[in-house]
């Protein structure tokens, strides 16, 4: 394996899908409250965090926050795992084809690929399996590894070295994202960044965190597949 491709999921890979709702039914189910859900950020923070956030702005401190978590959890999921049977997470432009490449590189051991997301990993296996997403989860960082989203590229790294039998050079890691966390967890390591504008963030928000690509979407999928391999060189817009 040459390259190690670790991919977010919400607003990289797909949209949509009733997360939002279903994690504000479960934080009132179990704290009574979700907090200023309805005007608050999610884009590139860990489901951990952004459930201490809301409860702290709701006034609830991390001794109690911490105690309903697993509870939180458990709701959170299965409400998800239900809500996406009627509402499943849409694909965004160009993944299909992309992931079609991109599994014939990881056969051919050009490639390996995994995720860096702040989806609990049960969560990150229901949306993506209800756009048809097969990506193994073995080698991955997610929310429920840590509240960090800097710490995540770290641990997937060391589930890659697990799972595959070799440590990849910061270099060799390309961290792929639509928000400016998805790019500064990437660099934080030293790896290379490839940022999408198919989320919350366009272009120029997304060049000025300093990613080493910037692209509108995954529509042209050799122009992407040139970015994330060793030879990828320039920035396409």
């Amino acid at each position: 394996m040459k390259q190690l491709l670790l991919f977010d999921i919400d607003g990289t890979l797909v949209r949509g899908g009733p997360a939002k709702n279903v994690f504000q039914d479960a934080l009132v189910r179990i704290y009574g409250t979700a907090g200023p859900i309805d005007a608050w950020e999610f884009s590139g923070k860990t489901d951990p965090q952004i459930a201490r956030e809301l409860l702290r702005e709701a006034g609830l401190p991390d001794d109690e926050i911490d105690r309903g978590l697993p509870r939180l959890w458990d709701h959170y999921l299965v409400g998800l795992e239900a809500g996406l049977r009627e509402f499943p997470m849409e694909l965004l432009p160009g993944v299909s084809a992309l992931l079609r490449a991109l599994e014939a590189l990881q056969e051919a051991g050009e490639v390996a690929l995994g995720l860096v997301t702040g989806n609990l990993a049960r969560g990150a296996e229901l949306k993506l399996g209800s756009a048809g997403i097969r990506l193994s989860l073995d080698v991955g960082g997610f929310g429920s590894d840590h509240e960090e989203r800097d710490a995540l590229p770290g641990i997937a790294l060391t589930r890659a070295r697990s799972m595959l039998g070799r440590s990849f050079k910061a270099r060799e890691v390309v961290v792929i994202g639509d928000t400016p966390r998805d790019v500064a967890c990437g660099r934080a390591h030293g790896t290379r960044t490839v940022a999408v504008a198919t989320g919350s963030y366009g272009v120029d928000v997304l060049t000025a965190t300093g990613a080493d690509h910037v692209i509108e979407s995954f529509s042209e999928t050799e122009q992407v597949l040139r970015l994330f391999l060793p030879e990828g060189k320039g920035r396409a817009a």
